[in-house]
């Protein structure tokens, strides 16, 4: 962007603080003479003569009290209301003013004004991941819907992985492990000295190769929002909650992902079922899309065995699938609504990421039926819809 586009944002900012604030101060003049005006008219109500007298019992004796004539009622009756339409008024102004606020603090961190771009695979589980995390904090973004096979829409860059997330600001960064974005990007929120820029080179990447003698990257840390110097229980519940958001953000992405491939590719109608949700959330030609199904589905029905065998599943992995989801139950706990408590932390959103890429297959709705997931996954569902760490 310009420095003449961010000099005019900047300048539209400080505009709309000063409009907010000048209504507020207006509205508060206004009640403060009706709260005046109204003080003189009760005033003068209590110098008129008397309507009117009822019996009031004491200890002592049966007493004859003075009753508030009803036009004085009627006038407190007024007052009470416009005060508390007052108050209402301030308090809705003030929390504009708030989010506002918080909307600046959030550009400064991403390094001005940025446009956030994400290419994705939409039923990619990590893709999901991170939109969970986007949606939930209300920033916005544009998808791109990446072609599986030819790439093309990612081909001017360096990577052929996804997520990939452009950040166009000040300075151009993509970024391409949905784990590190959401660490980074947490850590930014929460120390807001920070830009995304520095915060990235928190996250140190090792190179190593697999089994088959292919290079592979890795980032060890990053799975942890860097405090620095802020103390812990600023942010999190208590001492532990930091430690076991990590240890869960780690389950998420190293067994749960793990579980989905032979669950959801275990019989050949499954795994038909599977490719042809996979088609039509994807971005494939008719011709790429009907020969992606089957021979996708055939392809990955054979390969799930495999991963059966690597990872020492059950005979019939639908348990471990079960178990996983049980297991994460039990550390949300009965008394918690989520595993950061009234808030989702960031395990929260990583889990919920994971599960939602079946949903609508036959793995899903037998996890929602044979275990306690579905109250979480609901409660989950809501509070990324609303936004609900904007505020």
């Amino acid at each position: 962007m310009a420095s003449w586009e961010r000099g005019l944002c900047k300048f539209k900012m400080a505009a709309y603080r000063a409009k907010v604030l000048g209504q507020v101060q207006a509205s508060l003049q206004y009640f403060r003479a009706l709260r005046s005006r109204a003080g003189l008219a009760v005033t003068e109500t209590h110098n008129a003569p008397l309507r009117g007298y009822f019996r009031a019992y004491s200890t002592d004796a049966l007493q004859k009290v003075k009753v508030c004539p009803r036009q004085g009622n009627w006038v407190y009756g007024r007052c009470a209301f416009l005060l508390g339409g007052g108050i209402g008024l301030y308090s809705a102004l003030k929390l504009s003013l708030q989010q506002h606020f918080a909307e600046e603090e959030l550009l400064h961190a991403l390094g001005g004004t940025p446009r956030l771009t994400l290419y994705q695979y939409k039923t990619c589980p990590q893709c999901s991941k991170l939109r969970a995390f986007l949606d939930y904090y209300g920033l916005e973004y544009e998808t791109v819907e990446v072609n599986p096979v030819l790439r093309k829409e990612i081909t001017w860059t360096g990577s052929k992985k996804v997520p990939l997330l452009v950040v166009d600001g000040q300075e151009n960064l993509e970024l391409n492990d949905a784990s590190v974005i959401m660490s980074a990007f947490k850590t930014c929120m929460i120390d807001k000295s920070k830009t995304i820029h520095e915060v990235i080179t928190y996250y140190t990447v090792l190179t190593s190769k697999n089994i088959f003698g292919i290079e592979s990257s890795e980032y060890t840390n990053k799975h942890w929002v860097m405090l620095n110097e802020i103390p812990i229980e600023l942010h999190y519940p208590n001492k532990t909650a930091r430690r076991d958001e990590v240890r869960w953000r780690h389950w998420a992405d190293d067994w749960l992902l793990c579980l989905l491939a032979p669950n959801v590719y275990r019989s050949p109608m499954e795994a038909l079922e599977a490719y042809e949700h996979i088609v039509h959330e994807g971005n494939y030609g008719p011709v790429e899309g009907f020969i992606t199904k089957y021979v996708g589905a055939f392809t990955m029905f054979f390969f799930s065995k495999l991963l059966k065998i690597w990872y020492r599943m059950e005979k019939d992995v639908r348990q471990d699938l079960y178990k996983a989801a049980d297991e994460w139950m039990t550390a949300v706990g009965k008394k918690r609504k989520f595993l950061g408590g009234n808030r989702p932390n960031l395990a929260d959103i990583s889990v919920f990421g994971v599960m939602r890429t079946i949903e609508g297959l036959q793995a899903f709705d037998d996890v929602m039926k044979h275990t306690r997931m579905r109250k979480w996954y609901q409660a989950m569902e809501q509070v990324i819809r609303e936004h609900g760490g904007q505020d």
